[in-house]
């Protein structure tokens, strides 16, 4: 398996950048999670911080010991982690009945057995229509955007489910999205989730530093088909 890519490490943690496919935490049916592997490359045993999904790529904060992990399982609770996405949608977040460019998304989640609050803040970077392939020359269009995503919660696929549940479905989101039009998608070449986790801002020696990575391939292409219009 290819080492995973740190980059940053302190006497406490290692922010990882994480690929798309790869399971964070180990179970009944996943092989090669990142827990194990990232441990057996390391020569110790990591602790993991919070999660990120499976196909969701991304900076990923693991810790070196038990009590730090605890320490910083509690600093993302106070917010003092700032965790910042970016997504390519079908369509615009519709708020209110309308579609919007920027704006607030609250609502409700069940989160192990229980309903939890979830918050988001977004901003459409870009938006476009663009043109789909049909075997029979008879051509069909979608709108694609570009989205940056701030969270106010943290909840298990709380970006996933509230943009769908907001009529802008991720691309390529099979288990929360639009199956019919990620089937379009295809077409075009977008087949992998476009969700990352691209920027993240932690407190170090008493001041915020923000690291960022560039876009996974998989979403670069996909907002290639949205510049190039």
């Amino acid at each position: 398996m290819t080492p995973f890519s740190i980059l940053y490490e302190n006497d406490e943690i290692l922010l990882i950048n994480k690929p798309n496919g790869v399971s964070v935490q180990g179970g009944k049916g996943i092989s090669h999670p990142l827990d194990t592997e990232l441990s057996a490359q390391l020569g110790y045993k990591i602790h993991l911080v919070h999660r990120l999904d499976k196909d969701t790529s991304g900076i990923l904060i693991v810790a070196k010991n038990p009590l730090a992990a605890a320490k910083w399982t509690g600093m993302i609770g106070k917010k003092d982690v700032k965790k910042e996405y970016c997504a390519i949608s079908i369509g615009r977040p519709v708020v209110g009945g309308k579609a919007l460019d920027s704006g607030r998304l609250e609502g409700v989640l069940e989160a192990h057995g229980r309903e939890v609050s979830a918050v988001l803040n977004f901003s459409v970077e870009k938006s476009a229509r663009i043109s789909i392939p049909s075997p029979d020359g008879s051509d069909e269009s979608l709108e694609l955007s570009r989205i940056h995503i701030k969270l106010g919660t943290g909840r298990m696929h709380q970006i996933r489910i509230q943009l769908a549940k907001n009529g802008a479905p991720i691309a390529a989101d099979d288990q929360h999205g639009d199956f019919k039009k990620n089937k379009l998608l295809r077409r075009v070449g977008i087949k992998k989730l476009c969700l990352a986790a691209f920027r993240l801002t932690i407190p170090v020696d008493g001041k915020e530093r923000v690291f960022e990575i560039p876009l996974p391939e998989h979403i670069q292409k996909a907002s290639s088909l949205i510049e190039n219009l």
